[in-house]
């Protein structure tokens, strides 16, 4: 199914021209997100020209809800068609395009045999199949060399995911017994999506990302790259010798990871030899798209939340998805955080209510903080940061026989703002300042009630993009690939849009004050397999009294 969004030479805004610029380089900015792709074709002196999106279907299990998972195939086939639309709707030929930069979601992770030929679909991000594996490799790096432990494993906030690659890989190795002999290496999906445009097919010369590496495998020059032969055997004897296989060039994003090939450059109607960057995932790059700079965070908000930070310094925050020099701008430290599930938790409320998140919106929108009397947990999907414990579910205090399903969206949507201050607050204790709240990602774009909870929650300032910033951190990327930009930041300084600004209400901030250390209680106390005993019997008497003082100020 193909959705189109022409935007022939009507922008919402235009690049800003310096004097002496002669270039006019047109590329083409690609983001394959859970169930789409989606192309935006940018001029530098006219701005956005035209974009188009394609979809592909995501395959799950009746019996293993666990299992989410999608065919290269599939992907490559939408890439091909949104990209004809992209052009045509963009008015240009498509040779005129001087260079593609992909971003794909991560760690969507996909083994290969010979040629790089698949052998079975991509573990998509949110394959959840790999808890048990996760929590081995914790284990095993916590005991690593007589309890001296893996240096990895607090790069990546001290707990190992389910949703990244060494989880992923050893879950297909126990589970595929029959194809382990034909296994040549395994990719992130952004790397394998290079790789097959540039038509490379030897492993050894992968473009791998440094971004997807870095996050998700544990890779980090201070150990010599991946984690060592002795630790990951130690975790499986099936691990024995992948460290070897998974080869090629790990590189940032501002080198090229190679060209287009002659048959992919048909396919898609495109000039071979055009450079294609070294990928990153989708999440690193809106926030780049997002106008992040050194000392912000952009909240990536979809289906889940990415967290998105720039730091001058590696500091270790635990719990957290990963420290990683050069992951998100090659010059500075990328964090990286995030909640499991957000707008998938707001849909999945209109749904069982049938109806939808916009109409269940609209009937919230006279609510106040704490007016519900209701406490969330948006656990649904378990959580990413910074319990790193994929077997939560959803919680709700207070319910009474007369909340409505408005209610329940508007205390999931304060209980994702309270869990971005958990979050926050984690970063912060660590040696991470947050100097701007940036709410990138489609839903800001579409709920300004969100923005102001957030706000009020966590007692910042949030700006919002007032243009369409979807691919635009790919766009950039690609324009520096063309030459055009000498830097991220001027790139951005000509391509990204001014923001919308939510700033805290007082009375509001103040109640959520109260809110929040019951919700920091139950996060703690019910998500922490082990955590001493805690007194929660004042939670559902307090929210009485928020939720009677709301009503009061409401009146």
């Amino acid at each position: 199914m193909l959705r189109l969004s022409a935007r022939m030479r009507k922008q919402h805004f235009h690049p800003k021209m310096h004097k002496g610029e002669t270039s006019v380089s047109v590329v083409a900015g690609v983001d394959f997100g859970t169930l789409s792709v989606r192309i935006s074709i940018f001029d530098k002196v006219r701005g956005k020209l035209g974009s188009a999106v394609a979809e592909y279907p995501l395959h799950s299990s009746p019996t293993d809800p666990q299992l989410k998972t999608q065919s290269h195939d599939d992907q490559m086939s939408a890439l091909t068609r949104a990209m004809h639309e992209a052009v045509r709707v963009s008015g240009i030929d498509g040779h005129e395009i001087k260079s593609i930069a992909l971003d794909t979601t991560g760690s969507s992770v996909i083994v290969v045999g010979e040629n790089l030929v698949p052998l079975g679909e991509y573990y998509l991000w949110c394959d959840h199949r790999a808890a048990a594996e996760a929590a081995e490799i914790t284990r095993a790096a916590h005991a690593f060399q007589g309890g001296t432990g893996f240096e990895g494993i607090d790069w990546c906030g001290g707990v190992y995911s389910s949703e990244w690659g060494w989880s992923k890989l050893l879950h297909w190795l126990r589970h595929n017994p029959d194809l382990r002999p034909k296994f040549v290496t395994a990719l992130e999906h952004c790397d394998m999506v290079a790789a097959t445009l540039c038509g490379v097919t030897d492993p050894n010369q992968i473009p791998r990302s440094i971004c997807a590496m870095g996050h998700k495998w544990m890779w980090n020059p201070r150990w010599g790259g991946l984690p060592p032969e002795e630790f990951l055997i130690s975790i499986d004897p099936l691990l024995a010798g992948v460290r070897d296989k998974i080869t090629g060039h790990y590189n940032t994003s501002d080198k090229i990871a190679g060209h287009l090939s002659a048959k992919w450059a048909e396919a898609l109607g495109l000039t071979p030899g055009i450079p294609i960057p070294t990928g990153a995932f989708d999440a690193h790059w809106d926030a780049i798209g997002a106008n992040i700079r050194l000392g912000d965070v952009v909240n990536v908000i979809g289906t889940s939340t990415c967290i998105i930070g720039l730091s001058d310094k590696q500091t270790l925050v635990p719990g957290v998805c990963g420290v990683v020099p050069g992951s998100v701008d090659p010059a500075q430290v990328g964090i990286e955080a995030g909640m499991s599930a957000v707008g998938d938790v707001f849909a999945a409320i209109a749904r069982r209510a049938g109806t939808t998140v916009a109409a269940l919106t609209e009937g919230g929108a006279h609510l106040k903080a704490g007016q519900t009397g209701l406490l969330r947990l948006t656990w649904d999907n378990g959580d990413r940061t910074v319990l790193v414990n994929p077997a939560l579910g959803g919680v709700t205090f207070g319910w009474n026989l007369h909340h409505t399903p408005a209610d329940e969206l508007f205390a999931a949507i304060e209980g994702s703002a309270l869990h971005t201050r958990v979050i926050f607050n984690r970063m912060e204790e660590n040696g991470a300042p947050i100097r701007r709240v940036i709410n990138g990602g489609g839903i800001p774009k579409k709920n300004a009630k969100l923005n102001q909870i957030y706000a009020n929650v966590l007692r910042k300032p949030v700006l919002v993009p007032e243009g369409d910033v979807t691919s635009l951190g790919s766009v950039i990327i690609a324009f520096l690939a063309a030459g055009d930009f000498p830097t991220i930041e001027a790139a951005q300084n000509a391509l990204c849009p001014p923001f919308k600004t939510f700033l805290p209400e007082p009375t509001e901030a103040a109640r959520y004050d109260r809110l929040f250390p019951l919700f920091r209680d139950a996060y703690f106390a019910l998500g922490t397999p082990d955590a001493p005993p805690a007194a929660l019997g004042r939670i559902l008497p307090e929210l009485q009294s928020i939720r009677r003082d709301a009503t009061a100020a409401a009146e």
